[in-house]
């Protein structure tokens, strides 16, 4: 098993991002305070039959963004895991870039509640919901 990488050391700049964000293609730009913003290099290689990008890789880079604006709030000694993803399709998405944003709405105890918008050429392509399991690390 790989081990574990802590978001926290990605957004100050001491560590590289996890596997998914660079198979995906996704660079974290910004966190802070709750919000999060990235880059989306998206490869022709999630094209899918249609030739748009597959919505499963859609709602994936948009959690990776909202998983880095969640990490902006935990403590150290805190892990998170998405519960639940709901995304919702606004135009396709082709290769090239977009531009991922993040914010959590609601930060509870044990659950926080995010939102994501994904941008291509200056229009919404998708935006994405989540509620995000926050617990003590092991």
């Amino acid at each position: 098993m790989k081990p574990i990488t802590n978001l926290h050391d990605v957004i100050a700049g001491k560590s590289a991002p996890p596997p998914c964000d660079e198979t995906l293609g996704v660079r974290l730009a910004e966190a802070r305070d709750g919000y999060a913003k990235g880059v989306w290099t998206i490869h022709e290689s999630l094209l899918n039959g249609n030739g748009v990008i597959m919505g499963g890789f859609v709602g994936a880079a948009a959690d990776i963004l909202m998983a880095y604006a969640v990490t902006t709030l935990l403590r150290d000694d805190q892990l998170l895991a998405s519960i639940n993803l709901q995304t919702t399709f606004h135009r396709p998405a082709a290769a090239g870039e977009a531009e991922i944003e993040a914010r959590v709405e609601k930060f509870g105890k044990t659950v926080a509640y995010v939102t994501a918008v994904v941008r291509q050429d200056g229009k919404e392509v998708a935006s994405a919901t989540s509620s995000v399991l926050i617990m003590d690390k092991p």
